[in-house]
């Protein structure tokens, strides 16, 4: 399909930590014609207005980043909203697009589909080869329900429907709510919190020793960009940085941007997640894209956000 910059592109999810960045993206190269609604304005969850309002605005591409994310606590506390209302409102997405022939569609996934123990770094096709991590595996089937849905239309219709599965994503707009958040924006609240208030030390959560892979956010937008002004031959994607620690050194590494002094407590009676999460992203980089915000760099902007909007 042809692209221009008056494009109609709607971006479900544009108030969250991705939709935003997207929208900055996209405003940034000079698209024009984006739309977008608030959640009271539309709930994605009800298939009628869902219909209604594509079947009206006739976007030519859709970038669904509408989610109910949350970290461990928060997919053990809720398994059925995650579970549920994820696939209502992809489902939802994905069925008005087929239904009034939207051009491109972009689904935005995580790396926690892929089970808990499979081979590292994480391919696409390792996708339901063994068992998932169980303390997130009420959002991860909804993900993978959506990268099934995708891979049905592009094989049933051709259509140029892409899923893009990012690593742990963090950056502006990001979520710091201590119950619902990720680990990096956790760490970030949890030590400025340590600073402020003088404290000796901050407990953080499991061991330490599990590795992840962190990419920034407008990295992210960046890939999604890239997807729009190409068309891909397959229909799922990993995204990621190939920047890969601990979560000690991670935990350690925004201590330091921080400036807490006090001492790092583990607390070991609370769970670790999946051991390694590294994502394979050779098939997404042969095509061009490669991320370009290193951990250091985008720790520092995403602090200097949270001290801006706090």
């Amino acid at each position: 399909m042809s692209i221009s910059k008056s494009s109609k592109i709607y971006i479900a999810g544009h108030n969250g930590m991705v939709g935003s960045a997207c929208i900055r993206m996209l405003k940034s190269k000079g698209y024009n014609n984006l739309i977008f609604l608030g959640s009271k304005e539309l709930d994605l969850r009800n298939q009628k207005k869902v219909e209604s309002f594509i079947s009206n605005e006739k976007p030519d591409i859709i970038i669904d980043s509408a989610a109910i994310v949350g970290g461990i606590w928060a997919n053990n506390e809720y398994p059925y909203r995650f579970l549920m209302d994820n696939m209502l409102i992809q489902n939802n997405l994905i069925r008005s697009a087929v239904d009034n022939k939207v051009k491109k569609f972009i689904f935005l996934g995580s790396s926690c589909i892929y089970p808990k123990l499979a081979p590292q770094p994480l391919k696409e096709e390792y996708l339901l080869s063994s068992a998932l991590e169980p303390s997130n595996q009420w959002y991860a089937i909804a993900k993978i329900s959506g990268v099934k849905l995708i891979q049905a239309i592009k094989k049933e219709f051709g259509y140029d429907y892409v899923s893009l599965m990012p690593t742990n994503l963090y950056g502006p707009n990001d979520n710091y709510d201590l119950k619902t958040s990720h680990v990096l924006p956790a760490l970030i609240k949890k030590f400025h919190e340590g600073k402020v208030n003088n404290l000796d030390s901050v407990s953080l959560w499991g061991s330490g020793t599990p590795l992840r892979e962190f990419l920034h956010v407008d990295d992210l937008s960046s890939a999604v960009l890239f997807t729009i002004e190409n068309e891909l031959d397959e229909s799922i994607y990993n995204i990621g940085s190939k920047e890969e620690l601990t979560i000690l050194e991670l935990a350690e590494l925004i201590k330091k941007e921080i400036g807490f002094k006090g001492k790092i407590l583990w607390d070991s009676s609370k769970p670790d997640g999946t051991p390694r999460k590294l994502l394979d992203c050779s098939k997404f980089h042969k095509l061009g894209w490669k991320s370009k915000i290193n951990l250091n760099v985008g720790i520092s902007l995403t602090y200097y956000d949270f001290l801006n909007h706090s």
